[in-house]
């Protein structure tokens, strides 16, 4: 892992196309812009545990139990 310092308004690039711009420090937070291609994918680290989770739950639910639980969620949400 490379580690970095970098102020407000300073930045860095990889790969010649994807620049990460220091927006704010404020308190343990940090605002970070990023300018990327679209075909870039970009994903929270914790939001990308829950897709695999999600993925994971699911997995080894066949096609058909699936469409019946999620039928069954809709209804009883329709009440």
């Amino acid at each position: 892992m490379l580690i970095l310092s970098r102020k407000p308004g300073e930045s860095l690039v990889i790969n010649e196309e994807i620049e990460l711009k220091i927006i704010d420090v404020s308190g343990d937070k940090v605002k970070i812009g990023i300018n990327a291609p679209q075909n870039v994918k970009i994903l929270r680290s914790e939001l990308k545990l829950t897709v695999e989770s999600n993925r994971d739950a699911v997995s080894g639910i066949a096609p058909k139990q699936l469409h019946n639980l999620l039928s069954g969620l809709k209804k009883s949400g329709d009440e």
